[in-house]
């Protein structure tokens, strides 16, 4: 671990094919730091299981329940952590908060503010080159993203908000 390298709670927000992902990874390119992602966890854990926004729900539940104490512990430990969960409804968001508490470590909630055309678009070519561990409808998109919350200032968290650019890059806006 790096000297005088205070831990840190990386969380992620935004819609399918928003970028949280490549966000995570360039994130977790800092010293000291670990990615934890759930695409990864479930993919492996539940991927015969996994069909429906209930079954989603369900299983990721699960993991949370898992990987609580195990964040927790990384954090306690020094590292700072990216947790590629989806911030996407106040309950996940909750979720995450009581991590932050637990563990008593600062954070950045990161949220991606892209446009549903433009991630539609990344998710169509994302699903043509088969590289995700899930193949995504624009149908469960839309009932996915009718479950979006963006976090509101009230919440409490330190909010950095990223938008897509002409090019499709996502890069930093502002911080709350």
């Amino acid at each position: 671990m790096e000297q005088g390298h205070v831990p840190v709670l990386y969380l992620i927000c935004g819609k399918i094919a928003a970028g949280k992902s490549t966000l995570a990874n360039h994130i977790a390119t800092q010293p000291a730091t670990l990615l934890i992602s759930e695409d990864h966890w479930t993919s492996h854990l539940f991927s015969d299981e996994l069909k429906t926004i209930d079954d989603y729900d369900r299983l990721s539940a699960k993991l949370r329940a898992a990987m609580a104490p195990h964040v927790v512990d990384i954090l306690r430990q020094g590292l700072s952590v990216v947790l590629d969960f989806p911030a996407n409804t106040v309950g996940q968001r909750d979720w995450m908060r009581s991590l932050i508490a637990q563990a008593d470590v600062a954070h950045e909630l990161h949220l991606l503010d892209v446009p549903d055309m433009v991630c539609k678009q990344r998710l169509l070519e994302r699903n043509r080159r088969g590289e995700h561990p899930f193949q995504v409808s624009e149908a469960d998109y839309d009932l996915f993203t009718s479950y979006f919350v963006p976090p509101e200032p009230d919440e409490g968290f330190n909010i950095v908000t990223h938008t897509s650019r002409a090019d499709n890059r996502v890069r930093p806006v502002s911080q709350i």
